[in-house]
């Protein structure tokens, strides 16, 4: 059993995962209210230096805790995340905050009168929102460099990006701050900052998860998920976000193949000792080529500008110069788009996604690369592609933009390595999260995995 002394360090840090929190607030070991008003007091001076966090719900997580608490004293069930404390994309409303997506073009409108449907099924289920967390503008970037509220470090060395969209949600785990929380992915907005950060992330089946209450980004590629401190924790999370139950399959009959061709170009020497190691645990003998990748990246590149510019046409002709520079400058590339080239770029989605489908015919899971190799510093925000420096902003989601286009789940997990962490993505057919989940656990269960509470 974890000790309230584990689940509180002297500094305040959680060090505990979700599963053990939750059971320790349940069985009345360590108070929630304890809990959160400790991270409340913490964040605050330990956040100045990454800036994952940019607001904090002190009000409302304090009055949750004391429900929490409330509820098992007097016998009920608190729920599957008792306690457990939650941070969130500020993208998704929470009632009574402006949602600003991070943009000054959001900041002067209305409080949200209601929660988001994510943030109110982690509520129902015991979760406490604590924070709200930083982006790139709109969700538009790799790199979670916000030119209105700034730039998010990496806790495993604050010199370096922390990855993005969703950059803010990923770092605050890996710097403790809380154990769950949600963000987005259209092009690898998840995937990313989870592989940087080392922490876990889910990129679910398009549709699996309600978007109501989050500002969007792109219609027909938007999707949601969690990010975790563990696999078991992000199971727990994702079935109380789409209010199921799994029943996992055994991971020794499941068929593990590892992606070739453009996954096996560009990756880093740390990556590629990683990722083989990961393929030699899960008997990945087989690899597979997934169909012109290449086009599939630059198909999503223009839905993703051509649909985002519609959303934003009429506040870049009124008020261009609130937007980055950099967001402004891609919408407006993006509104320069011929519709044949956008018709052509739906046509290959289509056919993208039939030739997925095909390629499971022989595999169950299939693994990948998440970014090419450690998260890039601030000074050089650039990696190595085809032997050239490109920008990260734009460029950090080479492996995971083209998987945009199928819809398909996406699992990115922190694999062992001796220095900076390394994601892999684990891709299941359409509604197989199951799959996903029950290797992630195994491999944790058995040491494969790299903790998250490493950098301490």
């Amino acid at each position: 059993m974890t000790s309230s002394s584990t689940l509180l360090s002297p500094r305040g840090l959680l060090a505990g995962s979700t599963a053990s929190i939750a059971q320790a607030v349940r069985s009345q070991q360590i108070s929630s209210y304890a809990l959160i008003h400790s991270l409340l007091e913490h964040i605050p001076s330990h956040d100045t230096s990454l800036n994952c966090v940019t607001r904090l719900l002190h009000t409302r997580a304090l009055a949750q805790a004391r429900t929490i608490d409330e509820t098992i004293k007097n016998g009920r069930d608190p729920g599957p995340l008792a306690g457990v404390p939650f941070g969130i994309k500020e993208l998704f409303d929470v009632k009574g905050e402006i949602t600003r997506a991070g943009s000054r073009i959001l900041a002067n409108d209305p409080p949200a009168s209601h929660d988001a449907a994510l943030v109110e099924r982690l509520i129902q289920a015991g979760a406490i929102p604590i924070a709200l967390t930083n982006m790139d503008e709109f969700a538009y970037g790799f790199a979670t460099d916000n030119a209105h509220y700034g730039i998010t470090r990496n806790p495993h060395d604050p010199a370096r990006l922390a990855g993005g969209s969703s950059g803010g949600s990923a770092a605050g785990i890996a710097a403790h701050f809380f154990s769950l929380s949600i963000g987005s992915d259209t092009n690898g907005s998840i995937r990313v900052p989870a592989s940087l950060c080392g922490v876990w992330g889910l990129r679910a089946t398009q549709g699996t998860l309600p978007t109501q209450g989050s500002v969007p980004f792109v219609h027909s590629l938007d999707t949601v998920g969690p990010f975790a401190d563990s696999a078991i924790g992000l199971r727990l999370c994702f079935e109380a976000l789409a209010q199921t139950t799994l029943s996992l399959p055994s991971p020794t009959k499941l068929r593990v193949a590892r992606a070739g061709g453009w996954f096996a170009r560009n990756v880093s020497p740390p990556m590629e000792k990683a990722l083989s190691e990961l393929a030699h645990t899960l008997h990945a003998d087989q690899t597979v080529t997934l169909p012109h990748i290449d086009r599939a990246r630059a198909a999503a590149f223009i839905i993703s500008a051509s649909e985002g510019a519609g959303l934003h046409i009429k506040t870049l002709r009124s008020r261009p110069h609130d937007y980055d520079p950099a967001v402004r400058d891609r919408l407006l590339a993006g509104a320069l788009l011929p519709s044949t080239v956008i018709y052509q770029a739906h046509c290959l989605r289509r056919w993208f996604r039939e030739q997925m489908h095909h390629v499971f015919k022989t595999t169950d899971v299939i693994i990948a690369p998440a970014v090419v190799g450690p998260a890039p510093r601030l000074d050089q925000p650039l990696i190595m592609v085809d032997g050239q420096t490109v920008s990260a902003r734009a460029n950090l989601g080479l492996y995971t933009q083209p998987l945009t286009l199928a819809g398909f789940p996406v699992l990115s997990l922190p694999m062992k390595t001796d220095g900076l962490p390394l994601g892999a993505q684990l891709i299941a057919p359409p509604g197989r999260e199951d799959r996903l989940f029950s290797l992630a656990e195994m491999l944790e269960e058995n040491g494969h995995t790299q903790p998250i509470f490493r950098h301490h």
